[in-house]
């Protein structure tokens, strides 16, 4: 570290007298030009643009990637806020030994080209239109740099509408430069759900999209909100299933609404969601909800909530404001732990920029996931009429408000410090269990319920107990992500999975617990280094800068690169320990 910073204070003395000795202040020495593949572009699309870079012989700049974290990076960017880019591809870069740098130098030299798709807003007015386009440099030879500076040269087009005809043009630069392909960090299942809606009729893209909210049940995301699902509506309207169909279905227009608004600003910001529970007045919030719907299982309400309020609410406990709310609820949170379907749907959304089209879309998506959670409704009302329903469900109800105190401790879980957050859901389920055992003694005449209890309380405790015991389990040597370290990783080139995490995220635990630790795994896993990234606060500048720089949306979401530094694949969710080895063998 001390070389280093002689090297660098070597290079600024060297830089004064270089820059206005030899050079003076105003030499340029990279100039640019920006070419376009077509003479006008449609609003809604996206034009192809190449900037020719030409750097002075003798002279290089580093590439968008340099080696040293002291050295300035190569950066195309739009000085037009109204026209971002979608995507800037660099080129190859060159490894150069400098007398000021330990580590070989990521360089460019002589004349590169730079690709880039300008994004068109289907809502810029037609007409003529100047970009400046600037190109961020340090330039240097083998001895020292110069201050990082830039360069700017200015694209104009035409814009027209839809219907507008245009013109390819500057084929001979474009012949070789591939703006087609999936961004470097992108996801493989965005363009094949985009593509598939975008060709598709509205009609048939809202089945496509309900059948992908259908599919969304399958993922361990929604696991904990059926047993929530049915010991709720099981204690409501004495089993009516007319009443039951009707809570059912303010349930899922509860998480309907939820998606809605997801999908609304998603189209307007062309944002993404996934930290939702990352605000710890978020995640305060809505443990305490849980706490209410448990108390409502105690049958905290009879004693608490007005009659006027009671019958307002339909005569029920939770009443059609609570079923509501509690859609709402789980809607949020489902939101957090999405998989590949969902991703691709908020990028298609974001990018088509309409806020009802976006409503609707994650409107319908809602509607399907939340059609078994109807029929799940219907169901618990069955449960109420079996035999001795009035001892047997109010003893169901207690069971479940304890699992209501357990969801609620789960995600309060990574605010509480980290020296505890293990401890809590075991001895929360312990002391569940003392109080189920000791003191709880609704419905212990009814001897199908009592030992459905007694099953239930061994089964948390061995459980709980287990969780407290110090585990020395098989898992790979993972190392906290940095950019330096990443950098380094990428000059060695060494092959690199990197797990993004949050600890409120279900899906994450599992490929921990099932996935990481498998032997095979393991084994293969020796080739890679491999890196964990915690995102569970990603609200702070460090790790929103980390999520900008790889594209990630929600979490788990897991890299695997190669050794050139490509992205291989990308998972935005659980897979098991087979499936996960066929792409650890596939990484070159």
């Amino acid at each position: 570290m001390f070389k280093r910073i002689i090297y660098t204070a070597l290079s600024l003395i060297i830089i004064s007298e270089i820059s206005f000795a030899q050079f003076g202040p105003k030499k340029d020495l990279v100039k640019i030009e920006v070419f376009s593949n077509q003479d006008k572009v449609q609003q809604g699309t996206q034009l192809k643009i190449a900037v020719k870079a030409s750097i002075q012989e003798t002279w290089h700049i580093n590439s968008n990637k340099p080696n040293e974290d002291f050295l300035i990076k190569s950066e195309l960017v739009s000085k037009d806020q109204k026209f971002p880019f979608a995507k800037v591809v660099y080129p190859d870069a060159k490894e150069l030994q400098c007398e000021f740098s330990e580590l070989p130098v990521s360089v460019y030299d002589g004349e590169i080209v730079i690709g880039a798709l300008v994004q068109i807003d289907k809502n810029t007015p037609e007409g003529d239109y100047q970009i400046p386009i600037q190109l961020k440099y340090q330039a240097c030879n083998d001895q020292t740099c110069m201050p990082p500076t830039n360069v700017i040269d200015t694209l104009t087009i035409a814009v027209v509408n839809k219907t507008g005809a245009v013109e390819e043009i500057n084929k001979g630069i474009f012949k070789d430069l591939d703006l087609s392909q999936t961004p470097s960090f992108g996801n493989k299942n965005e363009s094949s759900i985009a593509s598939t809606l975008e060709s598709s009729g509205i009609v048939l893209s809202l089945l496509f999209v309900f059948l992908g909210g259908l599919a969304l049940n399958l993922t361990p995301c929604v696991y904990p909100l059926i047993p929530i699902t049915v010991g709720y509506f099981g204690g409501q309207s004495e089993g009516r299933t007319s009443k039951l169909f009707l809570l059912g279905i303010l349930y899922v227009l509860g998480m309907a609404l939820t998606y809605s608004v997801i999908g609304v600003v998603t189209s307007l910001s062309g944002a993404v969601f996934g930290a939702l529970l990352q605000n710890p007045f978020v995640i305060i919030g809505i443990a305490l909800l849980f706490v209410v719907l448990a108390l409502s299982q105690f049958g905290v309400y009879e004693f608490k909530l007005p009659d006027a309020w009671v019958i307002k609410a339909g005569g029920a406990k939770g009443g059609s404001y609570g079923a509501f709310f509690m859609g709402l609820t789980m809607g949020i949170v489902a939101a957090p732990c999405i998989g590949p379907f969902v991703l691709g749907l908020v990028t298609y959304v974001a990018a088509k920029g309409d806020p009802f089209y976006g409503f609707l879309m994650f409107f319908v998506l809602a509607l399907g996931l939340g059609f078994p959670y109807l029929l799940l409704a219907l169901f618990s009302g069955k449960i109420k009429k079996l035999p001795r329903a009035g001892d047997w469900m109010e003893g169901v109800k207690h069971i479940f408000g304890f699992l209501l105190l357990g969801m609620s401790i789960y995600f309060i879980n990574p605010i509480l410090p980290k020296a505890i957050q293990s401890y809590t859901l075991p001895v929360f389920g312990i002391v569940t269990v003392l109080i189920l055992l000791l003191f709880d003694r609704t419905a212990n005449n009814v001897r199908g319920f009592k030992f459905f209890k007694y099953a239930f309380s061994i089964t948390v405790l061995s459980l709980s107990v287990y969780s407290l015991i110090p585990s020395q389990e098989a898992k790979p040597d993972w190392q906290i992500f940095s950019e330096t370290k990443y950098e380094s990783s990428l000059a060695k080139g060494e092959n690199m999975l990197i797990d993004f995490y949050a600890d409120w995220c279900i899906p994450c635990k599992e490929l921990d617990a099932l996935t990481f630790s498998d032997k095979k795994v393991l084994e293969e896993l020796k080739r890679f280094t491999t890196y964990k990234v915690d995102m569970t606060q990603t609200l702070s500048e460090e790790t929103e800068k980390i999520s900008d720089k790889f594209n990630i949306v929600g979490m788990p979401t897991v890299l695997l690169i190669n050794s050139k530094g490509e992205e291989v694949e990308r998972l935005t969710g659980f897979v098991d320990a087979e499936e996960f080895l066929k792409l650890l063998k596939a990484v070159e």
